[in-house]
């Protein structure tokens, strides 16, 4: 597996699996990072339209005041959507204690992998389906 710098950019691929977008993360998201390449994710992933969102960290060494920003714009776009459900999933250490100080690890759902974050956004689907409350990942 091929491991990215601590200092690289950040670099986000999206890939759409019908109503769900992944988002393929990598490098650092911290200040200082081309707020125009983040805008023009932000403007890719909301234009696919998809009702659910993973938020693929497990190569995001680091996250600052944009990276929050960023996940809290993409988790409150997605979030108001009927159906609409976000994971974010892989948060290294570094990443995990910055969500933990900022007490987002309470309202944006991590899960530990993949296969996790789509169990969650499914499993979501059918209590949402089912009329149960609540979100426990």
């Amino acid at each position: 597996m091929h491991q990215f710098p601590i200092s690289g950019p950040m670099l986000i691929d999206v890939e759409q699996l019908g109503e769900i977008c992944v988002l393929h993360c990598r490098g650092r998201l911290v200040a200082g990072q081309d707020q125009e390449y983040i805008q023009s994710k932000m403007k890719e992933i909301k234009k696919l339209d998809c009702s659910k969102v993973i938020a693929d960290f497990r190569e995001v060494h680091s996250i600052g005041s944009t990276g929050l920003t960023f996940l809290l714009n993409l988790y409150t776009s997605v979030a108001r959507k009927p159906g609409g459900g976000f994971v974010l999933v892989g948060a290294r250490p570094l990443v995990q204690h910055v969500l933990e100080l900022t007490r987002l690890d309470t309202v944006i759902p991590l899960a530990a992998d993949l296969a996790s974050g789509f169990a969650a956004l499914h499993e979501a689907a059918r209590s949402e389906s089912e009329g149960i409350s609540g979100q426990t990942f």
